[in-house]
């Protein structure tokens, strides 16, 4: 595959980020930060369909090499 754009894996690693911050998080706090990891998540996944059509792309490889990429630009959030 080729290589992955930037603003992919900065959707990436920003779903990632809110998700980590769900961690201890009970109630109306869970809550809203669950909606916010959704609207996060749902925005990458978006963003990497929209890419996997425009290069004509197996959107599952795309998923996994945008994952890789994020994961290899930083630490991983949820390990903080």
């Amino acid at each position: 595959m080729a290589e992955v754009p930037d603003d992919l894996i900065k959707l990436e690693r920003s779903a990632e980020e809110e998700r980590a911050k769900l961690a201890g998080l009970t109630g109306d706090e869970h809550s809203a930060q669950w909606r916010r990891w959704r609207e996060a998540s749902e925005k990458a996944q978006a963003a990497i369909t929209a890419h996997a059509e425009a290069v004509e792309a197996n959107r599952n490889q795309v998923e996994q090499a945008v994952k890789k990429a994020a994961r290899h630009a930083g630490e991983d959030p949820a390990g903080e």
